[in-house]
């Protein structure tokens, strides 16, 4: 009979790490759990210390503290006297997540991404073409334009190579992409005794980390939207936590659709994460809110705004974190009028859906 069997959690302890390292791991991971909070994550620290015995009679919590400021993960340089993580600490955190979601990618170039098209660029393709006066030299086919030779002048004596013989490798050309991601920070987001926003920071990071490092020159612009929506440096996305919020999808995109009419480059999307439907909407000075079913008002405004995003290209790939029936009709009339994407993910297989969306809009021009 197969099923799913539930055993006692142990933190990870990997025995080729010294004390630290293994502390270190668990110590940030449950800093972006706590969103930043130091204190409280030290207190869990504690706790699982007690029943988990991760240290030992010469290193313990109070060691691990000190080892944390003085490699410059800590500091208590601020007017409160209060433990804050440092930039070291964030970028830390940042490259946890992207070894978490993205750990069993294989390495590839850094640099731009592809598309379907040939032209001037750094990585090789597979189309041939005759050389033509200007090509670089590294990108003669040296065995095509060998056999043309003996194709073209047969196999005497003097052996004669000239410049119609010779074929080049085609270079793909190489693009730019911006990307908003909306991150949906409302109150449903840790309801039912489920963590929803750690999830979603990790990918978030993870996705930050990644573009960050292997596409330096894309851009992504990372929003949060509940009631309202705003800005968030990466720098930022550590210390994000629900608040007491309904949600204004209509606010989330009309800022991402203001951030990427900024942006020069040709291809521009949004990816989107939420649970739920739009509850909030915006006017004048007032909140109209309604968080029972799907309101008309509130439905229309967002279509309106979907189908604006598909008449500027900007595709809207959405991440519904819920699996309800009327949520996926939402979704299902939300992607239809943009054109764009709908995925219906676990927590567990958000990070890599939203690699494989991110790798497969690389090869296309919006």
């Amino acid at each position: 009979m197969k099923g799913f069997r539930f055993t006692q959690y142990v933190p990870p302890n990997d025995p080729e790490k010294n004390t630290f390292d293994n502390l270190l791991n668990i110590f940030l991971q449950l800093v972006t759990m706590t969103g930043g909070d130091v204190a409280e994550a030290l207190s869990w620290l504690t706790n699982l210390d007690k029943r988990y015995n991760m240290t030992n009679p010469n290193y313990g919590i109070g060691d691990f503290i000190e080892d944390l400021k003085t490699k410059g993960y800590l500091t208590e340089e601020n007017q409160k006297g209060e433990f804050k993580i440092t930039g070291k600490a964030e970028q830390s955190i940042r490259k946890n997540a992207l070894e978490e979601i993205f750990g069993k990618l294989k390495k590839g170039k850094g640099g731009f991404h592809k598309t379907t098209q040939s032209g001037q660029g750094d990585e090789r393709g597979t189309d041939r073409r005759p050389y033509n006066f200007g090509d670089n030299l590294d990108q003669i086919a040296l065995t095509d334009s060998i056999r043309n030779a003996q194709v073209n002048h047969g196999f005497g004596g003097d052996y004669l190579l000239t410049e119609d013989d010779l074929e080049v490798i085609e270079n793909e050309f190489r693009t730019q992409t911006s990307t908003v991601l909306m991150i949906d920070i409302s109150h449903s987001m840790i309801l039912y005794g489920e963590d929803r926003i750690t999830p979603a920071k990790k990918v978030a990071m993870a996705l930050a980390e990644l573009i960050k490092t292997r596409y330096p020159k894309d851009t992504l612009d990372i929003i949060v939207f509940g009631n309202d929506a705003w800005q968030i440096e990466i720098k930022d996305l550590p210390y994000l936590q629900v608040g007491p919020y309904h949600t204004n999808t209509v606010a989330g995109l009309e800022l991402a659709m203001d951030l990427l009419r900024k942006r020069k480059n040709p291809n521009k999307q949004i990816f989107m994460i939420t649970d739920g439907k739009p509850t909030c909407l915006k006017v004048g000075i007032k909140y109209y809110k309604n968080a029972f079913g799907i309101d008309s008002k509130i439905l229309s405004e967002t279509l309106k705004l979907a189908a604006q995003c598909r008449k500027l290209k900007i595709p809207v790939t959405t991440f519904m974190i819920a699996s309800d029936p009327y949520l996926k009709e939402f979704v299902k009339e939300f992607t239809k009028v943009n054109n764009g994407n709908a995925y219906y993910s676990s927590l567990k297989g958000l990070g890599d859906l939203i690699f494989e969306d991110y790798r497969r809009n690389r090869t296309k021009k919006f």
